[in-house]
């Protein structure tokens, strides 16, 4: 095939016709098919179905997960999120379901009262500013835009954000902090280099009580053989007296049960002390049978590891159907897309040309395919290149999947050749 950008206006006509047939032939089948959110597929969550077997109730020191008390979690709990983030035990905080809440709640407290290096709430300040490496993960964007902070976009690199800008931004006192997803980031599978770690330690920043929101949601969510891993950003920072700047976050979500996991959150022992004191007023404790359960099921980080590798045999041939999918038919057509190739993780990053993201979308939705929204992976949902879709592969089936990903093909083709046509 004749790269598109190459051919005559002739030929791209010829092109488009012989594409829209094949658009058109997808629209008759009557697809259904949901890939907008990075999803367990029922297979996956089958792996977990041990954890409702479990009856441990009662910890190591003779505490009974059943009643009250423990704010912090259960001592083995906070031990199991300690190895899996590279901290102590006493600098763990074991919660709910949800990383997410953690994370909102953080900027929260932040906003009212600040942290424990804070010389007063953030609110109090005229403007307020937070980074935002892009493309991204449209969920942390939601909390700091419902806080009215101006988010400021960052270009993501393959070793993490751009370090030269988010130096220079940082400088500015009303930038409070920086999202960061740092191994197989949420959407482009990239990981933060040991060099990005430590200037994220060490770097100066304007405003004292600067924030790295560390959501460490995949780090067990390998996809090949090489467990890739990032150096712990709390004991890098440590080496520059700069402890209290991270606040860690992870989760059992897409190991076990989405809706009901255990996350845990790691920062500083004054931070700790510091937001066990504001959540206080807020709970008695989270739900310590549910972290008994995950214990008792996963054990430790070896553990865990070793279940992963069940979710591994079901998520990596999806990743590789998607991948081959535009090998084979969106290479031949020349630059109109690249995409990643992750090594862990749940998302691809799919780059079609400028100006087609949002049409790529359209058109899959009108043959039957939900993808996530385009510019989702940007600030207030705005790509300004409108060139970047976040994929999703493990919900679908195989076979759904198979017939998303050639669906998918031929739009990003149909409406690249559209672009092209009209120039």
């Amino acid at each position: 095939m004749k790269e598109y950008q190459s051919m005559t206006k002739q030929e791209l006509q010829e092109e488009y016709q012989a594409v829209l047939a094949q658009y058109r032939d997808y629209q008759a089948k009557g697809l259904k098919l949901d890939m907008s959110r990075g999803k367990p597929c029922t297979e996956q969550l089958e792996l977990s179905n041990g954890l409702l077997s479990q009856n441990q109730y009662i910890g190591e020191n003779g505490e009974d997960s059943r009643n009250y008390g423990l704010l912090p979690g259960m001592p083995q709990a906070r031990r199991f999120f300690a190895e899996l983030l590279g901290v102590e035990e006493n600098e763990v905080i074991v919660g709910g379901n949800s990383s997410l809440t953690l994370m909102y709640y953080m900027i929260d407290m932040g906003w009212r009262v600040g942290f424990a290096d804070s010389d007063h709430p953030w609110r109090t300040e005229e403007k307020l500013k937070f980074l935002c490496p892009v493309p991204g993960y449209d969920r942390h964007f939601a909390i700091t835009e419902y806080f009215d902070f101006e988010m400021i976009p960052v270009p993501m690199h393959e070793d993490g954000p751009d370090m030269n800008l988010v130096e220079q931004l940082a400088a500015d006192p009303s930038v409070k902090g920086i999202w960061c997803v740092p191994l197989y980031s949420n959407p482009d599978g990239y990981i933060y280099s040991a060099e990005t770690v430590r200037r994220l330690a060490s770097m100066k920043t304007g405003a004292p009580d600067f924030k790295i929101i560390w959501d460490d949601a995949y780090c067990v969510h390998h996809l090949t053989d090489e467990l890739c891993s990032v150096p712990g950003i709390l004991a890098e920072c440590k080496k520059y007296g700069t402890q209290d700047r991270p606040l860690l976050v992870c989760s059992t979500s897409k190991v076990t049960f989405p809706g009901a996991g255990v996350a845990a959150l790691a920062a500083s022992e004054a931070n700790i002390r510091h937001i066990l004191a504001q959540m206080a007023p807020m709970a008695i404790s989270f739900d310590k049978m549910n972290q008994m359960r995950h214990v008792s099921f996963l054990k430790n980080k070896a553990g865990v590891l070793e279940h992963m590798k069940k979710h591994r045999a079901i998520l990596e041939p999806k990743f590789e159907l998607i991948k081959k999918a535009f090998a084979q038919q969106l290479s031949p057509c020349g630059s109109i897309a690249r995409w990643t190739d992750p090594k862990g993780g749940y998302f691809i990053s799919l780059y079609v040309m400028d100006g087609c993201a949002k049409r790529v979308v359209q058109l899959c939705k009108e043959a039957g395919v939900v993808l996530t929204p385009a510019g989702s992976a940007y600030p207030y949902g705005n790509d300004p290149q409108d060139h970047h879709l976040r994929i999703a592969p493990s919900y679908p089936t195989v076979a759904e999947l198979e017939q998303a990903s050639q669906l998918l093909c031929v739009s990003v083709r149909l409406a690249c050749l559209e672009k092209l046509l009209q120039a």
